[in-house]
């Protein structure tokens, strides 16, 4: 996830990337959810240079083919351990949802999940979400995007790593339907602040500070700032 898109005429990552590769190794229950379980779960996304979270150009996500069946698409940037998604997909069945993480072991749990609930309406996608959002995922075609609790990289040398940022809002901005919401949340007050900058600043979005979305269950990134005194802040955003 770069807080600057690339296009396809772009060297790959020629932008900071606003994640930190942790772990990819597998072991357990997760190894045995990603081998019985991919095929059916992870959407196949062509690679560049053989980097497991690039797109290559030219590869479209087509919703109506993956989930067979044409419905309103829901989008999670940093997906996690697959819990916001999983329990909305279950209480929203008349949705799609795509799980967009980098985090292989967080896929793994997704797809247990998806398998444990016996949900048909969710798939994920192991991707860099800006190399996504410049190509992968169509313009308009989004219902509602999420980004809960994305990486706050808290020291200002790493700002310029933080995903919210001015060029990544407007192509996402760009990717959501006429009237769909982007819902974003954090723990961390300075980059709550900067959320509301950036937003506030694109042409294409209206919205704000919002109350709790009573939709979205405490995950636990959320339980973690709440048990050190952090605030939440939630926002919601559309496309005007």
């Amino acid at each position: 996830m770069e807080p600057q898109a690339q296009t396809p005429d772009q060297p790959h990552r020629t932008q900071p990337v606003s994640f930190v590769r942790r772990g990819s190794r597998l072991q357990g229950r997760r190894r045995e959810a990603w081998d019985e379980l991919a095929e059916a779960f992870l959407i196949d996304v062509p690679r560049v240079e053989n980097a497991d979270t690039s797109v290559a150009p030219g590869f479209v996500f087509d919703a109506a083919t993956a989930f067979g069946r044409a419905a309103p698409l829901v989008v999670e940037v940093g997906s996690g351990l697959g819990e916001a998604i999983t329990h909305a997909a279950e209480l929203d069945p008349g949705r799609d949802y795509l799980a967009l993480e980098v985090y292989r072991p967080g896929l793994a749990q997704t797809m247990l999940r998806i398998s444990q609930k016996d949900l048909t309406n969710v798939r994920t996608a192991q991707v860099n979400a800006a190399e996504a959002f410049a190509g992968m995922i169509p313009a308009s075609s989004v219902a509602e995007l999420w980004t809960f609790f994305p990486d706050p990289w808290h020291k200002a040398r790493h700002h310029k790593r933080r995903l919210v940022a001015p060029r990544f809002a407007a192509v996402a901005a760009a990717r959501l339907a006429p009237g769909a919401a982007w819902r974003l949340a954090t723990d961390w007050a300075a980059y709550a602040e900067q959320m509301v900058e950036v937003l506030d600043a694109e042409p294409a979005l209206t919205g704000g500070v919002v109350e709790r979305w009573p939709e979205r269950p405490v995950t636990r990134f959320e339980r973690k700032g709440l048990a050190v005194g952090r605030t939440i802040t939630d926002l919601e955003y559309r496309r005007v």
